[in-house]
């Protein structure tokens, strides 16, 4: 909290004047913080007269760390369907409960459940299944989600929990970390353990992709981290796996929800899945106009492929956000991934640097998108692109 001392400001307005967010006023001789303070303290350094102060809190630090063990996931589940993120990190939380010795469970919401459900968790790694089935859960509310995840993580303690960084996840997760007083950080792409201590290294892009950081919470339990869809690998389902199911208790004020859901209306983009295909076909700004994703399409239709492009066509309305691959985008991981005239921008290359066979097709032979490319043709894509589709023609 930044604390003005009415005694010792005098209203010079250098602290007005040194302030990023321009978050202070001088009013009556007297400075006003506003709501855009960020308690940087740069105010605090520019004042002489030593008016302005930051009342900072102790840090607490948990001494209940031995009381906290195994690995959670929370296993997004709408619609009677479940999100394909969910077995990607069974996959890896598998490796993280492994590696600590500890047990692997999943975290399940929803209503009409069935068993099906748990037996698929199960046979991807979970050792554990905590069941909310209740008709509160049919639609999606973020304080109910929230409430009730926190029960469980309270209640069983795991040391790591771990969620997808899907629209539902980055909606709720967030207020869970909150409510447990813990670190989070997400759109993790590496999660290791640390030898020495067992904490959880959690890697991430920073700086618009052009770093990698690896953070720690090495003061508080759980450690949390939200992971990108198709970013890690799930584990082959195993039929013979057992494993435990808890169905939770649901709190009788499940039904005080603050939100209440009018209408749920499911777009046209919604369907639009570019991350389960097993082909992509990619535009960027060397199709020059939005006419030139037909020459697109055109390819997709003959391989049996979907549609993906670049921030950059996205923004420019070429092709809606849906198809966007990047890291401001959707991660991808198809088969085989075919860049045309898209140039290689770190926050691209991010969202699909994971895809088995990469081919680029630029008119510049300097393209970064070159770099990352297992195979890459330099030319125009209007003359090769109708050759290509000609060529796969013909051989059907």
């Amino acid at each position: 909290m930044l604390k003005v001392s009415k005694e010792l400001c005098v209203g010079c307005g250098i602290c007005e004047d040194s302030c990023p967010f321009g978050a202070i006023e001088i009013e009556d001789g007297l400075a006003v913080i506003g709501e855009s303070c960020t308690l940087c303290g740069a105010c605090v350094e520019s004042c002489e007269l030593e008016a302005l102060s930051l009342d900072v809190q102790d840090k607490s630090v948990q001494d209940d760390f031995e009381a906290w063990k195994g690995v959670s996931v929370y296993c997004e589940f709408r619609r009677g369907v479940l999100a394909p993120v969910s077995l990607e990190l069974l996959g890896i939380g598998r490796k993280l409960a492994d590696k600590r010795k500890v047990a692997l469970s999943a975290i399940l919401i929803g209503h009409e459940i069935e068993e099906s459900v748990a037996d698929t968790l199960i046979g991807h790694g979970a050792d554990t299944v905590y069941i909310a089935d209740h008709e509160s859960f049919a639609q999606f509310r973020e304080d109910l989600y929230s409430n009730l995840t926190s029960k469980v993580i309270k209640e069983y303690k795991p040391e790591i929990v771990l969620a997808g960084a899907t629209a539902i996840g980055r909606s709720f997760i967030p207020g869970v970390a909150t409510e447990l007083n813990a670190g989070l950080t997400a759109d993790c792409t590496a999660l290791e353990i640390r030898d020495e201590d067992g904490a959880l290294l959690q890697t991430r892009p920073a700086f618009g992709g052009n770093i990698m950081a690896t953070i720690v919470c090495e003061a508080s339990r759980p450690q949390m981290a939200t992971v990108r869809p198709k970013v890690m690998k799930e584990l082959g389902f195993d039929a013979d796996r057992t494993g435990e199911r808890i169905y939770i208790d649901i709190p009788e004020t499940t039904d005080g929800s603050r939100i209440q859901v009018i209408e749920s209306v499911v777009s046209e983009n919604a369907n639009v899945n570019i991350q389960e295909a097993d082909i992509l076909i990619s535009g960027g700004r060397g199709l020059e106009s939005e006419k030139g994703f037909a020459l697109i399409r055109e390819l997709a239709e003959t391989m049996d492929a979907k549609v993906s492009a670049s921030r950059a066509v996205v923004d420019a309305g070429w092709i809606p956000y849906p198809h966007q691959v990047g890291q401001t985008g959707k991660t991808v991981a198809p088969k085989l991934y075919i860049a045309c005239g898209i140039s290689g921008a770190v926050q691209h290359v991010a969202g699909m640097q994971s895809a088995e066979t990469i081919v680029a097709i630029n008119r510049d032979e300097n393209a970064s998108i070159f770099d990352v490319a297992d195979f890459g043709v330099v030319g125009d894509l209007f003359e090769i692109l109708p050759k290509l589709i000609r060529k796969i023609e013909e051989r059907r």
